[in-house]
């Protein structure tokens, strides 16, 4: 089975929520399918976007699974951003939860230590 992901998240201030996002994931967006829209890909075929739609801004809730998470979010850090809550689980999987200017949810998520 091929999965692909195109995962929104609807922002109010499209231009801060460029920048922030831009802070979070540590590169500008891979394109721009137009003035209210921007998408990173975060692996292949797997994409995460912000999209201007102000009603709705706020009510995001992702986790992306990363193998790398330590370095994640180290690197996340050094750019600036701390997770507004970090847990670990009873099996050991870590999650760090960042919250955007607009009080939508993204987290990363990695196995244990």
């Amino acid at each position: 089975m091929s999965v692909d992901l195109f995962a929104g998240i609807p922002v109010r201030d499209y231009a801060a929520a460029l920048a922030w996002y831009e802070t979070l994931l540590g590169a500008p967006p891979a394109f721009f399918p137009n003035d209210v829209e921007a998408v990173w890909e975060l692996a292949e075929h797997r994409f995460l976007y912000i999209e201007h739609l102000p009603d709705r801004a706020g009510h995001a809730l992702h986790t992306v699974f990363v193998d790398d998470f330590d370095t994640r979010t180290a690197a996340i850090a050094e750019r600036g951003l701390e997770p507004a809550k970090r847990e670990t689980y009873d099996n050991g999987v870590r999650k760090a939860t960042y919250v955007d200017p607009d009080g939508n949810e993204i987290g990363f998520g990695g196995g244990p230590a």
